[in-house]
């Protein structure tokens, strides 16, 4: 693999350094000009019509292999997103995290070689209580990832917000549309408030073996 990657010129890409900077230095990073308006409107098209073909499912609690739905813990429905089953938006979305995967692990050495991703639906008075993204029984997921998906009309007071809980302070973030978050899953525990208009994303993790 590696000489693979020195056969190819290495050309620096300002977001992606920005993206490496902000998590060395804080554990997590906020972009909000990772992918195009357009796609963004093409992903959400894509979420909402999945969503209509009623193929959405209740989250769990857990992996696999201990897989449980707790209401009073989350509250979203989901779909896993198969990349090798994908229309054209979804496309444009895994080339650009693809892209973003071989740059790190060009760049920083983190051996990621696996990825898994899911639409997300936050209905009305749903949340995600106080985490990690890590199992007892799994820690390959390095880097956790959300993109909002919400129309471009969303305000504060629609809730939803995700809440990075740092040693210092609690981050805030709204979920405006086309807004990603990138962040260390083994380290930093977060939460979704409660959404008071319902909140779409995709959400998903870089892993490693």
């Amino acid at each position: 693999m590696s000489s693979l990657f020195e056969a190819i010129p290495f050309v620096e890409n300002s977001l992606y350094e920005r993206v490496i900077s902000d998590i060395s230095s804080q554990k997590y990073s906020i972009v909000d000009d990772f992918f195009s308006e357009d796609e963004v409107i093409a992903l959400r098209h894509s979420l909402l019509l999945k969503y209509e073909e009623d193929t959405f499912k209740k989250s769990a609690i857990g992996n696999k292999t201990n897989e449980l739905v707790k209401k009073a813990v989350r509250g979203d429905i989901i779909l896993w997103i198969d990349e090798n089953v994908i229309n054209f938006a979804e496309q444009l979305f895994f080339n650009r995290i693809n892209d973003l995967k071989d740059y790190l692990n060009r760049t920083c050495f983190l051996g990621i070689n696996q990825k898994e991703f899911h639409y997300a639906i936050y209905p009305k008075d749903t949340y995600y209580k106080r985490h990690l993204d890590t199992f007892q029984n799994d820690d390959r997921r390095k880097l956790s990832f959300v993109c909002y998906l919400n129309s471009e009309d969303w305000q504060p007071e629609n809730g939803g917000e995700l809440v990075l809980y740092l040693d210092d302070e609690d981050k805030v973030i709204y979920p405006f549309p086309g807004k990603v978050v990138i962040f260390e899953s083994q380290e930093l525990e977060h939460e979704v408030k409660p959404v008071n208009t319902q909140r779409l994303s995709i959400t998903g993790w870089l892993k490693t073996r």
